[in-house]
Parts: C-alpha cells; sequence; structure tokens
C-alpha cells in the first residue's frame, strides 16, 4: 500500500512539476526571465499621461511585476515632475492658466515654442491639470481636474512595484543651470529607482559609476536611425553598430520596435533584425519602445496587439527583455496568459468561434482566401450568407448589392444601378440583375468598416480571392476536418420570390441535399435568418439547426417573445449593444437579454467582433481579447461571430481561463458603467433600446414564387434572350407546357 502511495505521489509531482515547465518555460530573454512590461506614463493610451488614473489603472489590471514610466521634467525650482514632454501645453491645460507664459528656446538645435517646465515653480503648477496629450485619442478625462504628480507622489502614493525614469533632455536643462544629474541622485535615495535611461551618452556616463546595477539598471534610449546624439555627434544609427561602447556605461539598450521589427512604407513586416541577439551577445538587455494598441501597426498582425507583442517575445529566436507600451494590459496578457502556448490547437470548448465571411478581416469575405484563412485559423462554424444570381445559382456573398463586396461599379455592369425600396435606400447593383458567370467576371473587394479612421484591411490584398458558389463552399467545409459546421445565412427570401421569381430556400436545402449534408453526422448544418418566415418554411422541410438574427439592438426580451422563437429556431443572433448597451463609446450597463433567451433553451451568438478598437468600447482598453473575454465570461454567451477568427480562436487556447479566484485582473471581465461614471461632463442621456416583443417575430408566411414578366425592361436591366436547352426548347415554352398540365391534371382529379 504504501508503495502505492509513494507511486501516486510521485506520478502527481510529475505532473505539476511539467505543467509548470509549461507555464514557465525558459525565455530567451537575456538572463531567462519573463519580458518585463513598462507603463509608459501608466495606462496613457486611455487617461491622460502620467495622472492619478493613468497610474492606478496600470497598476489594478496589469502583471504585478509592473514597471512605471516617468518622463522626468524640472521645473525652476529644481523639482521632478512626470510629464511626458518639455513643452506643458503638450498635456496639460497651462495655456489656459498662464495664457502669456509662452517661450521659445532651442532645444539640441532645433527651435521650439510653447510652455516649458523651466519656467515654472512646483508651486505656481498647483492649479494646472493634466489632459490627454495625443490628439487622436479620446480626452474624455480632460475635465476630471488631475494634478501633475512629482517623482516622489508616483512612488510614495502608488508604490509600483518597480520605476523607470526617463531623462530625455539633460542638456537642455542644464542650459537653464538646472543639473538632472543632481535630481536623480537626489531621488534615488529618496524612492527605489529601479531604471534610469537617456538618449543623451555624456549625462548616462556621468551617472553610471554612481548606481549600482544590481540597483538601477542604466539604459541607454536610441531615438530614430538618423537622428544625431547631441554628446558624440553620431547618428543612433551608427551608435547601434558599437554596442560594445553602449557596453561600457549602460546596461540595456530601448530601441524603437521598428529596430527589430522593420516595416516597409506599406506598413507590412520585413524579417526581423538581429539587434536583439547581438545585444544579448554584448550582455545588453533590449527594451523595445512605441508599443500602442491605437496606432497602425503592421497589417500582418491582422490589428491584433497580442499577436503583435508575441512576435516580440515569443518568436523562437530571441525575446526582448521588457516592452513599453502606453496599453500596458496587452503586454501584461501576451505575457502571461498567450505566450509559449502548445501548437496542437486544443483549448477551452467556450465559445463557438464562427467566421463572418470568413476571415474577413484579412482577405475579400467570402472568397476562398478568406474561407482558407478562416479554416486555418481554427474557426469552428463556417458561415456563408447567400445571394442569388439572375440565372438562379446561390452563391457566397455578405450583401445582395455588389457593390458592397465586389468592383462592379468599376466593371462594364456599372450602368445597371437602380434603386429598390424593398432592400435598400440607396442605388445598387443587385446580384440578381447578373448570371453567375458575369458575377465571376468581378474582382472581389475587401470591406472596410472603419474606413473614416484610416484603418484599412491588409491593402496588399484588397482585391483577390474568387467567389464560391454554394456548392463550392459546401465542398470546401467537407474537405475541411477541423471546421465543425457551416452556417448558411438566407435573407430577402420574400422580395426574390414575389419580385425575381428565385426560391433561395429552395436552392440552400437543395445544394445541402446534393453536398451529403441531409444524412450528414460529422458537420452542423446551421441556417441563419433575421425573418422567422424562412425558418419556419425550413423547418417543414429539413431537421437542420434553426438560427434567427435579432436585426436591431435590444434592451430586453418579453418571455412571450423567446417562446415563440423556440417554435422555429433553436438558437439566436444578437448585437453586442444588446448585451453591453453603450453612449459615447464607453459601456453604461448590462441587459438581461442573454439570460432570458437562454432561460428559453435558446443557444446565444453575439456579434460582429473585430480587431480594430473603433468597432470596440473603451472599457476594453482597445483589446479585442478583453472584449471577447467580458462577453463569454460575464454574459455567458454560447458563441462570437468575427471576421477575425484566428483573435477568437487563440483567446480561446489562453492558459488564464479557467483559474476561478486566481484568474489575474488582465483577464477578469471589465465591469460596464466603471468608466463611465468618471466622464466629465456626461453626455445626454440616449434613447433606450426597444424591448423584443412576439410582433416582431411573427410573421406572414413565404410568398410563392412569382415569375417575372419579360416585357423587356424591369429591374434586372434589358431584357436578354434565354439560353436555348440542348433539347431546343426555350425555357419560356417548357414553363407554358408544365403550367398547362399542372391545369389539366388538377380538373381531372376535381372530376374523378
Amino acid at each position: 500500500m504504501l508503495k502505492v502511495c509513494l507511486l501516486l505521489l510521485l506520478l502527481t509531482s510529475l505532473v505539476a512539476a511539467q505543467r509548470s515547465t509549461n507555464r514557465t518555460r525558459l525565455w530567451q530573454t537575456l538572463h531567462g526571465n519573463a519580458p518585463l512590461v513598462i507603463a509608459r506614463g501608466g495606462f496613457s493610451g486611455q487617461f491622460p499621461d502620467s495622472s492619478d488614473f493613468s497610474y492606478s489603472m496600470a497598476l489594478n489590471i496589469s502583471i504585478d511585476n509592473l514597471i512605471i514610466w516617468c518622463d522626468v521634467q524640472l521645473t525652476s525650482d529644481g523639482a521632478g515632475i512626470c510629464l511626458p514632454d518639455l513643452r506643458l501645453d503638450n498635456s496639460t491645460n497651462v495655456g489656459v492658466v498662464f495664457k502669456n507664459k509662452q517661450k521659445k528656446y532651442l532645444v539640441n538645435g532645433v527651435p521650439m515654442e510653447g510652455w516649458f517646465s523651466v519656467d515654472f515653480s512646483l508651486s505656481e503648477l498647483a492649479n494646472v491639470t493634466l489632459i490627454q496629450g495625443v490628439l487622436s485619442r479620446i480626452n474624455r478625462f480632460d475635465e476630471s481636474q488631475l494634478q501633475i504628480l512629482t517623482v516622489e507622489d508616483v512612488s510614495q502614493k502608488y508604490q509600483p512595484p518597480g520605476l523607470w525614469l526617463n531623462i530625455q533632455h539633460d542638456a537642455f536643462f542644464s542650459q537653464h543651470n538646472l543639473s538632472m544629474r543632481k535630481f536623480v541622485d537626489y531621488a534615488s535615495r529618496k524612492v527605489k529607482v529601479d531604471y534610469i535611461s537617456s538618449p543623451e551618452v555624456n549625462f548616462l556616463r556621468s551617472i553610471s559609476t554612481q548606481f549600482k546595477p544590481r540597483k538601477t539598471k542604466i539604459v541607454f534610449r536610441f531615438l530614430g536611425q538618423d537622428d544625431i546624439e547631441p554628446s558624440t555627434n553620431q547618428t543612433y544609427g551608427s551608435l547601434l553598430k558599437k554596442l560594445t561602447f553602449v557596453k561600457s556605461f549602460a546596461s540595456g539598450i530601448l530601441v524603437p520596435k521598428s529596430y527589430i521589427w522593420p516595416v516597409d512604407g506599406n506598413l507590412y513586416l520585413q524579417p526581423h533584425t538581429s539587434v536583439a541577439l547581438d545585444a544579448h551577445k554584448e550582455g545588453l538587455e533590449v527594451f523595445a519602445s512605441d508599443f500602442a494598441n491605437d496606432v497602425p501597426f503592421a497589417y500582418n498582425f491582422s490589428y491584433d496587439p497580442v499577436a503583435e507583442c508575441l512576435s516580440f517575445i515569443d518568436n523562437g529566436n530571441f525575446s526582448v527583455d521588457g516592452v513599453l507600451s502606453d496599453f500596458p494590459v496587452t503586454p501584461s496578457l501576451a505575457i502571461d496568459c498567450f505566450s509559449h502556448l502548445d501548437g496542437d490547437g486544443s483549448g477551452h470548448a467556450k465559445p463557438l468561434v464562427i467566421s463572418r465571411e470568413g476571415a474577413s478581416g484579412d482577405y475579400p469575405g467570402c472568397t476562398d482566401l478568406a474561407y482558407a484563412k478562416a479554416i486555418s485559423d481554427g474557426v469552428d462554424i463556417l458561415d456563408c450568407p447567400v445571394q442569388m444570381t439572375k440565372d438562379g445559382i446561390p452563391f457566397c456573398l455578405a450583401s445582395i448589392n455588389l457593390m458592397d463586396g465586389t468592383t462592379v461599379a468599376q466593371s462594364p455592369f456599372s450602368n445597371r444601378t437602380t434603386t429598390i425600396p424593398e432592400l435598400q435606400t440607396d442605388n445598387g447593383i443587385f446580384s440578381f440583375s447578373l448570371t453567375w458567370s458575369q458575377i465571376q467576371s468581378l474582382k472581389p473587394a475587401i470591406s472596410n468598416p472603419e474606413m473614416e479612421y484610416s484603418l484599412f484591411r491588409n491593402p496588399k490584398f484588397r482585391y483577390s480571392g474568387k467567389l464560391l458558389t454554394l456548392s463550392e463552399f459546401l465542398a470546401l467545409t467537407n474537405n475541411a476536418t477541423s471546421v465543425s459546421g457551416v452556417l448558411i445565412g438566407v435573407e430577402n427570401a420574400s422580395y426574390l420570390a414575389e419580385k425575381q421569381g428565385l426560391s433561395v430556400t429552395d436552392a440552400v436545402l437543395d445544394a445541402l441535399s446534393r453536398a451529403g449534408y441531409r444524412n450528414k453526422t460529422d458537420k452542423r448544418t446551421m441556417i441563419l435568418s433575421s425573418n422567422s418566415s424562412v425558418l419556419k418554411n425550413i423547418k417543414k422541410r429539413s431537421n437542420y439547426e434553426l438560427v434567427y438574427e435579432v436585426d436591431e439592438n435590444i434592451r430586453d426580451a418579453l418571455n412571450s417573445a423567446a417562446m415563440e422563437i423556440k417554435e422555429f429556431a433553436h438558437s439566436v443572433v444578437i448585437n453586442k449593444d444588446s448585451i453591453f448597451p453603450r453612449n459615447a463609446a464607453y459601456l453604461t450597463g448590462a441587459t438581461d437579454v442573454v439570460p432570458k433567451l437562454q432561460a428559453s433553451n435558446l443557444s446565444v451568438y453575439v456579434q460582429l467582433f473585430s480587431n480594430e478598437i473603433q468597432s470596440q468600447a473603451w472599457d476594453f482598453f482597445s483589446d479585442p481579447y478583453l472584449e471577447i473575454n467580458t462577453f463569454v465570461e460575464r454574459a455567458q454567451v454560447n458563441g462570437v461571430i468575427t471576421d477575425f477568427p484566428a483573435t477568437a480562436t487563440r483567446y480561446r487556447r489562453n492558459r488564464c481561463l479557467g483559474l476561478g479566484d486566481k484568474t489575474p485582473p488582465y483577464m477578469n471581465p471589465v465591469e460596464p458603467g466603471s468608466l463611465f461614471q468618471y466622464i466629465r461632463p456626461q453626455p445626454p442621456a440616449e434613447a433606450p433600446n426597444p424591448v423584443l416583443t412576439d410582433s416582431d417575430v411573427i410573421e406572414p408566411p413565404l410568398p410563392s414564387v412569382v415569375k417575372p414578366s419579360t416585357n423587356g425592361t424591369g429591374n434586372n436591366g434589358p431584357a436578354t434572350e434565354a439560353p436555348t436547352p440542348p433539347n431546343g426548347q426555350h425555357k419560356v415554352v417548357l414553363h407554358i407546357f408544365l403550367s398547362t398540365l399542372a391545369i389539366l391534371l388538377s380538373t381531372l382529379q376535381l372530376l374523378l
């Protein structure tokens, strides 16, 4: 018995050791430790740089050993304050408080004009408050009366795990009889300083002997490769080739991320350089800067900031020793939750990941390229929104208007524009106006939903790939063993039947049957529509899984409406705002829509998850993983619909899920409304979303198919002669014959 117990104990120890090894696998940093997260000015991507809000939030939701960064400026009386720039007007309201104290100075030989810290004492700045200094960022917290903080304030009030002082302009302060060297010596005796960086060689050489590397590390900061370092009069690019010299006064280097992963003029990644490996060979730690979720980075990362971080810390060749970020929650996630994941694709079952037009964030939607990318990304359910051609071919495209997803407006068919109020208010060129062969001549076009913010999707492949018929799509998914099912979208069925003589439901059911999905057991077959009449029609004729889409934002759902949906559907698709409503792009609260629908035994899928930050509420800190996590963990949705399935499937694999009370703060769901309450002034209240009622769900049955007239004109453009079938009879003659035959048979039946 003792031997058995010892054996079990040994096995348990081995399993625990294996788990520990997987979690703390040796990093390719200089000393084998996990990379550091350095919060530039705190959480400066969301809040005013170096403010109470910024530092507090950074420390509350980031990794345990977070390093707080302070850009040190000196006041006229020698106080060290934390501000991102020499000029106070870039990050404070100093211009309002001191309207006539504007000055002009030479800074490293370059004339600069503004309000400078050297012209104010610390007491004079008591009434100056902090504001968001980056114009492209939200300024909702500018009226919060956030005070300027000194280095001592930051250290004593927040007691950060680590403090990094960046000294950017020692030469400038020296010209104004202020000694940054004396300040850092004084500060290091008052507070614990872990890192001191500067882009000036002489300053770092002057302090390198007074600090012990084990206590305070000296880091040489590289600026642009063509910028001139004032002490040596050499470019930073040339100094990069002299790392042995740098090692003589510094223990590490801080370089812009483009030094390591350069991008070309079109924002596509080039091969990584040897900077990290070369510096490590010299015994120098390497820190990378310029990480921010809200500025364009390489298109290769598909607007996924975690993916970008991983390329610097977990690429199989090297790892930087730390990253300097305006959004410290993202590198915290990358380091602790997403690095060193196993490559077998295993992970949590929740949520179900459903594509939106394939991986349409990376390639034109509903093309072979978008579907291939979604499959390689590990998507569960591959979708095909069905449209109908003039000759009755069902194919995959998001919109019935070809102008939304193809180059039809630049094609010979550009004169086919028409207005159809039943479909949309604007002009369009509709799928049923062209034959399949004509549509195949068009180029698919990638969607750019955030184009007004100059956020474009993979422009190198803007017009690429080919559209697929529904039959081709089903054949593709049949061969994709990793895909567990398909989602077929059916819309505009009534209009197509009544006005165009096309039965999209018949076309879909026929294609599924011919592809073997009628009796298929290894693939889920889901059919989606926002029309209950469509789903009721299909339910009578098949056993497929039916999904009802609520196509407007709602704040509640009547129990009777949920029960009505259950009569014809198995699950429901709702929008994100129906779960967490927003005002001024901030979450204002949470609804009970999900639990009410689930109480009727309906699965709930939510849309649409995209990586671009403008598609997300600011509460998610410009990180798509925090958004997905909140909907999955707090709202308990069953699945997500996304045009970036790689992000959703990576989320599902991260090792910070399922930890219960041990879940780190950066993987806890956000609390809706927690940020909204601090906005000053409060934005006006918005009209509440409607409640989903029975009348919203109940619709008349689908109309019968009515063949369009052949009088020569109409919505389809000029009439064209139908091709002659092999038997030499035109289709119209055959239709007349079949109609006459049907009448005769009916008459005969009555007589009998």
